[in-house]
C-alpha cells in the first residue's frame, strides 16, 4: 500500500480543516513548496493536493500555486478541488499534473466524467466520493466541498461507470477527516470487496503506522494522510513500508495555529 501525503491549499496557504469545516481551520507555517520538499525528502512518490477554495466554490482558485508545485522535482501530483470541466483538466495536465481528482462532477455528471476518462486516460482520473453515514450506516455521498448532501450511496455512485472508465477512487469518511480517530476500516473493507478492480485510496482518520498497516491488510491501494504527517505523529522509520523511496532526514516540526 502506498502512502500519499496531502497538501491542502486555501488562499495559497497550507491548511487543514476539521471534518471539512472552513470555520475549523489550522494553518501551517510551511509554504506549499516547502511542504512538497518535505514529502519528497521522506520518499513520497505521489502527493495529493487539494484546492479547498475550488472545492467549495467550483472554480480552481489556487492554480498558480499548483502549477508551481507541478514544476518542482520529485513526487507526481494528484490534484483535486473545483475540477468540473475538460478544459480545467487539460490545463492542469499540460502544466505537469499527473492525475486529477473529480468529485462533484463524478456524482452529478457521470457521462461527462466517463468521456474525460476516455479522452485523458483512466489513470489520469481519480473519482473523489466523500461520504457521511446515515442512520442505517449507509455511506451517503456529499458534494460541493461536502456542503451538499445526496440520496446516493457510495455504491450507487459507482454504478454508472464501466470498468474501463474508473481505476482510482479516493473515498473520504468525512466524520473522520482531520480527527485522528483512526480510519473506517469497515468502510474500506466493504469497498474493496464490492469493487476489487478499483484502486481504493482511503482518507480520513489516519493517526499512526498501525492504521496504515490495517489499511494495507484489508486491501487499500493507498492511504491519503495530512494532519498526522504535518504534526509528525508517525516516525520516519515507520513510514518505510509505505513510501517507496523513503529516507530519513532530521525532524523539522511544523508550526501550526488554529
Amino acid at each position: 500500500m502506498l502512502l500519499i501525503p496531502a497538501i491542502d491549499l486555501r488562499g495559497g496557504r497550507c491548511v487543514r480543516l476539521y471534518q471539512g469545516d472552513f470555520g475549523a481551520e489550522t494553518r501551517y507555517e510551511y509554504s506549499p513548496r516547502e511542504l512538497l520538499e518535505k514529502y519528497r525528502a521522506l520518499g513520497a512518490s505521489w502527493v495529493h493536493v487539494v484546492d479547498l477554495d475550488g472545492a467549495r466554490d467550483g472554480v480552481l482558485a489556487n492554480r498558480e500555486v499548483i502549477i508551481d508545485l507541478a514544476a518542482q522535482r520529485g513526487p507526481k501530483l494528484q490534484v483535486g478541488g473545483g475540477i468540473r470541466s475538460a478544459e480545467v483538466i487539460e490545463d492542469l495536465v499540460s502544466g505537469g499534473v499527473e492525475r486529477v481528482v473529480v468529485g462533484s462532477a463524478a456524482v452529478e455528471r457521470p457521462d461527462d466524467v466517463i468521456g474525460w476518462a476516455s479522452r485523458f486516460g483512466a489513470d489520469r482520473i481519480c473519482l473523489a466520493l466523500d461520504v457521511r453515514h446515515d442512520r442505517r450506516g449507509e455511506p451517503q455521498v456529499r458534494t460541493r466541498g461536502w456542503k451538499s448532501g445526496t440520496a446516493i450511496s457510495l455504491w450507487e455512485a459507482l454504478a454508472p461507470y464501466p470498468a474501463a472508465a474508473v481505476r482510482h477512487v479516493l473515498c473520504t469518511d468525512i466524520e473522520r477527516d482531520g480527527a485522528l480517530t483512526g480510519p473506517n476500516l469497515d468502510l474500506y473493507r466493504e469497498a474493496v470487496e464490492r469493487f476489487p478492480r478499483i484502486a481504493w485510496q482511503a482518507s480520513g482518520g489516519v493517526r499512526d503506522a498501525a492504521d496504515l498497516g490495517s489499511l494495507a491488510r484489508i486491501g487499500a491501494a493507498a492511504a491519503v494522510s495530512g494532519k498526522a504527517l504535518l504534526e509528525e505523529r508517525i516516525k520516519p522509520e515507520e513510514l518505510r513500508p509505505f513510501l517507496p523511496d523513503a529516507s530519513f532526514p532530521a525532524s523539522t516540526s511544523a508550526t501550526a495555529r488554529s
